[in-house]
């Protein structure tokens, strides 16, 4: 914590988010803390007289850090642990602990955080019908599943290894996350999770995707060279500006898997993916202004 502040130009390499960044989500993450810390305190059967106990290592900020520093960085919780000068255990439960917080505090998508009103959200779909909309997905490994039926299920034949598949759907120029669907199995086809997804739109929301796309409703798709023949040179002026208006997605798609936690394979139980990526995905929405936290 004391590297961040004396360099605050750093903490996007060391965190994932700018200081300033930082400095805001840390304020909402106390607020969550304290109220949660009250709640706590009103349902204790004291034993200890109030302001007794064992005192906690470190001051919030500095656990607030370890929480992101873990998902942007993924070293083991002893090394972790290390860092911050307290157990791999500790360690462990305080990640924990604040990813729960993190996860309240930064919806995942544009969807999410208007889902609570009814209102919000139809405006929100009426809105996102004047664009199209650019669909993609990513997969990342995870530790093999103990079940010999749920390893069938999650292995990839494409990557030779058990994957979780997640579902972008991203506003034009990677404005925004407007829907993210994460922890499905890995072999299943882009298309039927589009298809699923696609069901909480409006039924003529257009949207853009690559060649696994083909087939669907109302997407467009790059064109796909014909067997035994070649594509015209307007075809392929066409992918060409197809692709650049596309390769937005891969951007954010970039962003997330800065987190380490969102690349390499999943090390924590596989229970907890969805919070955990759900969480980045609120972290790359704040890093890129699409989401603005509420001053404290």
């Amino acid at each position: 914590m004391n590297y961040i502040q004396q360099y605050p130009h750093r903490t996007k390499q060391l965190l994932g988010i700018t200081y300033e960044q930082f400095g805001n989500l840390l304020a909402q993450a106390e607020m969550h803390h304290k109220r949660i810390q009250s709640e706590i305190e009103r349902n204790k059967v004291r034993i200890n007289q109030k302001g007794g106990g064992r005192k906690p290592k470190l001051e919030i900020n500095v656990e607030v850090c370890l929480c992101l520093f873990y998902l942007r960085q993924m070293p083991t919780f002893e090394v972790l642990g290390l860092h911050f000068g307290i157990s791999k255990t500790e360690a462990n439960d305080t990640f924990h602990y604040w990813l729960k917080i993190l996860r309240e505090i930064l919806p995942a998508s544009l969807l999410e955080q208007v889902g609570k009103s009814d209102s919000d959200y139809a405006i929100a779909l009426e809105l996102l019908n004047e664009f199209k909309l650019i669909v993609d997905s990513m997969e990342q490994p995870r530790e093999r599943p103990f079940n010999n039926q749920e390893q069938k299920e999650y292995f990839s034949g494409k990557k030779k290894q058990h994957t979780f598949k997640n579902k972008f759907v991203i506003l034009p120029k990677g404005k925004d996350i407007v829907d993210v669907e994460v922890g499905k199995k890995g072999p299943t086809s882009d298309i039927k999770l589009f298809r699923e997804q696609q069901e909480k739109f409006e039924a003529d929301q257009m949207f853009e995707g690559d060649k696994a796309y083909q087939g669907g409703d109302n997407i467009t798709t790059s064109h796909k060279k014909p067997r035994s023949g070649e594509l015209t040179a307007n075809q392929k002026a066409e992918n060409k500006e197809f692709s650049s208006q596309r390769i937005f997605v891969e951007h954010v798609i970039r962003l997330v898997k800065i987190f380490q936690l969102a690349r390499q394979r999943f090390p924590l139980n596989s229970q907890t993916y969805d919070e955990v990526i759900f969480t980045i995905c609120g972290l790359v929405r704040l890093r890129i202004g699409a989401l603005i936290l509420p001053e404290s």
